[in-house]
């Protein structure tokens, strides 16, 4: 699960907005004070209010960068103070992104799966599970060690479903993080796209649909085909058929 630190000193606010970044799948831990974001352990994302109690939050933005581990974490301030200068000296001081309240939770989502994708492109581990593996950084992914052709969208879903391997993903949190739209006409782009995935890696029961909710990836899940990769190089990018008129692919 793509996990979030939420620094903010309005209770009210924070239990609201990580109750609503819950139901969309995320996991979330709250803090109010720069001292315990400090302290709090690695997350995917970060959303920092400025106003903190002990602290400035472009300075505590600061702080987090200076970490060894500071490049790789996502930081979007989350503040009331929409003066231009203000949002200057937040990017500056290394925020990825800045969004003034009050907010929509779509738009702020959509955001954050923004940001997420941009930090995974300057570099960071392989993601596996079981028989997958994918290079965030490299856009490539192998099954059974042997490289997957795939188009832009399709690896997209696939790392997601990596990431949250042996976890069911909701249809509406797919949709956001892949396509950055909840917009329910998508979902036949969402059915096509799990197809063409299912079809390039040749694993049957490696995606599996959770019937009114979404898809799993079961991890556990070994490769039986001996000729899938054959099949997947002659389709190529864009070639797999059912996906042609799907757009986004």
């Amino acid at each position: 699960m793509i996990t979030v630190l939420l620094v903010e000193d309005d209770v009210r606010l924070a239990d609201a907005l990580a109750g609503a970044l819950e139901g969309h799948g995320y996991t979330v831990e709250q803090v109010r004070t720069a001292e315990a974001a400090l302290a709090a352990p690695p997350v995917d994302i970060v959303l920092l209010d400025l106003g903190l109690p002990d602290m400035d939050g472009i300075d505590l933005c600061r702080r987090m960068r200076e970490r060894p581990d500071g490049g790789d974490t996502a930081i979007i301030m989350v503040t009331a103070r929409g003066d231009r200068r203000e949002r200057v000296r937040g990017l500056r001081s290394g925020a990825d992104d800045y969004v003034v309240k009050p907010l929509a939770l779509e738009e702020l989502c959509a955001r954050m799966e923004a940001v997420l994708r941009r930090t995974a492109r300057r570099g960071g581990p392989i993601l596996s599970a079981g028989a997958v593996a994918v290079d965030p950084a490299a856009r490539t992914a192998t099954c059974a060690g042997v490289p997957v052709d795939l188009t832009r969208k399709e690896f997209d879903l696939l790392a997601v479903l990596v990431r949250e391997a042996g976890t069911v993903v909701p249809r509406e949190q797919l949709l956001l993080r892949v396509w950055q739209t909840a917009w329910q006409g998508t979902r036949r782009t969402l059915e096509v796209h799990v197809g063409t995935l299912r079809s390039k890696l040749g694993v049957p029961g490696l995606i599996e649909t959770v019937r009114g909710v979404g898809y799993r990836l079961v991890p556990e899940t070994r490769p039986v085909a001996t000729d899938r990769v054959a099949s997947s190089g002659r389709e190529g990018a864009g070639g797999v058929p059912g996906a042609a008129g799907v757009p986004g692919a």
